[in-house]
């Protein structure tokens, strides 16, 4: 059975008793479809759950599409079906898009339920109740987990891409997630604020400044990957830092920025328990590369 067929061939499958799905998401589907297309959404861990709800065996000739066929959406759904055993299973070309142009019956609205654009030019406001950094630091044993809060920051865009952004960081917020005994969790809070490591009494903020942002080399419309440069100001001490980054515009005008990174802490003098600079360390040992994870929701001001 050939894999990729044409508008007109769905329409005469359909006459033959051929089940539609649209594999889309149910906002999706519910904004506008395929005339009587069933719906399981290939991002969903119950897709083959729903299927089983919408078609009557293994044999039933099925035909997929997604939204536009641009992507690998249609193409990971018939995979997905093939390997649970069905047997009859091809793609709409082009997706909703090409039925819709064909001037064939769709149920529902004009229009996607999440629309793509891109990002407005102009600063964009952190909405510091939704943003945070989250911390992992590790030992031969044990790791530990926690969040530090940002208490101000901004994301500037350009030509609809990232471009700068500076962030602070209120370092007496540090907390720790992991730890259940809280006389233990006090212990490693207060001891990651000491002299030790981070010297929250002398240094209670720290800073991250992003100077730079080169996009990937294939631009996606639904968000924006790339490698952002620039300073980490952390212990009074300021160094480059590299890491790449996720951006993502949303149809309520706030974009939502991402980004995972590792640190050599003792790049900030932070050296206590490094097998680089302590000998004969035993159970104190602890791994100099610090991860940090970085979620935003900033709205432009």
């Amino acid at each position: 059975m050939t894999a990729i067929i044409q508008c007109h061939e769905v329409k005469q499958r359909l006459d033959e008793g051929a089940v539609v799905i649209d594999v889309m998401t149910p906002e999706d589907y519910a904004a506008c479809h395929v005339a009587g297309a069933g719906n399981a959404c290939i991002y969903e861990i119950v897709f083959l759950d729903r299927i089983a709800e919408l078609v009557s065996g293994l044999n039933t000739d099925l035909i997929v599409y997604d939204a536009t066929g641009t992507t690998r959406t249609a193409e990971v759904a018939r995979e997905r079906l093939l390997l649970a055993g069905y047997t009859r299973v091809s793609i709409l070309a082009g997706g909703l898009a090409a039925w819709r142009q064909a001037g064939l019956a769709v149920e529902g609205g004009a229009e996607p339920a999440f629309p793509e654009s891109a990002a407005a030019d102009g600063t964009y406001l952190f909405e510091v109740q939704q943003s945070r950094i989250e911390w992992i630091g590790r030992s031969l044993n044990n790791r530990h987990i926690g969040q530090l809060a940002i208490t101000q920051g901004n994301l500037v865009i350009a030509a609809g891409r990232p471009r700068s952004a500076d962030i602070i960081v209120d370092m007496h917020s540090l907390t720790n997630f992991d730890l259940q005994d809280p006389a233990y969790r006090d212990m490693l809070i207060a001891h990651l604020k000491s002299d030790d490591f981070l010297a929250v009494d002398r240094f209670p903020t720290a800073t991250l400044t992003i100077r730079s942002w080169e996009e990937e080399s294939e631009a996606f419309p639904i968000a924006l990957g790339g490698i952002a440069t620039g300073e980490l100001a952390l212990k009074g001490i300021r160094r480059t830092v590299r890491f790449p980054t996720l951006a993502a515009p949303h149809p309520d005008g706030t974009i939502k920025f991402h980004a995972v990174f590792d640190l050599d802490r003792t790049q900030w003098d932070i050296s206590y328990g490094s097998y680089r600079y302590f000998e004969r360390l035993g159970m104190h040992l602890v791994h100099d590369i610090i991860s940090l994870e970085l979620f935003v929701v900033a709205r432009r001001g």
